[in-house]
C-alpha cells in the first residue's frame, strides 16, 4: 500500500509558493514541489487527511496550448466550484482567510441541517466552504435543508 492521497485536487495559482503558505495556514503541510531551471516554484504538493492539493503555476508549465488553458489563464479560475473542508473552528478559520485578503462571501452561520460553516473566495479566486458539524445534528439533514430553503 502506497501512502497517495485518495482525493486530489488541483488548482492554479500566478504566485505558487504564496498560495502554498495561504493554504498551509488551512492545515495543509507541504510535501512536495517542482522548481523551473531558474528557481521559481511551479508545483507545490501539499496534503491535509486524505485530500492532496497540487497548486500549479499558471505560466510556465507544460502544460498543452489548448481552449481550456487559454481558459483557465483567463480566469475566472474556480468558478462555480467550492471546496469543502471539515475544520475545528470554522470562526477562527475565517479570521485567518479574512486576515489573509480572502473575501468571505458567507459570515459564519449554524446552518438548520447542522453544521457551523463559513465561505471565502480566496485570494487566487477560489472558493471554500469551511464547516464544522454541530453536537445535535437534525435526524433528517437533507429535510432540514429543503425546510430551509423552500419553506
Amino acid at each position: 500500500m502506497n501512502d497517495e492521497a485518495p482525493f486530489r485536487v488541483g488548482l492554479r495559482a500566478y504566485d505558487v509558493s504564496a498560495a502554498a503558505a495561504f493554504y498551509e495556514g488551512l492545515g495543509f503541510e507541504r510535501t512536495g514541489r517542482i522548481s523551473s531551471p531558474d528557481g521559481r516554484t511551479v508545483m507545490a504538493i501539499l496534503r491535509r487527511g486524505e485530500l492532496q492539493l497540487l497548486v500549479d503555476a499558471l505560466t510556465g508549465m507544460p502544460f498543452p496550448d489548448n481552449e481550456r488553458e487559454r481558459g483557465t489563464l483567463a480566469g475566472p479560475r474556480g468558478l462555480g466550484v467550492v471546496i469543502g473542508i471539515a475544520v475545528d473552528d470554522v470562526g477562527a478559520t475565517v479570521d485567518y482567510c479574512r486576515s489573509a485578503g480572502c473575501e468571505v462571501t458567507t459570515e459564519t452561520a449554524d446552518a438548520p441541517w447542522g453544521e457551523r460553516y463559513a465561505e471565502v473566495l480566496d485570494p487566487y479566486g477560489y472558493a471554500w466552504k469551511f464547516f464544522k458539524v454541530l453536537p445535535d445534528p437534525p435526524h433528517d439533514t437533507l429535510r432540514s435543508a429543503y425546510d430551509s430553503w423552500f419553506g
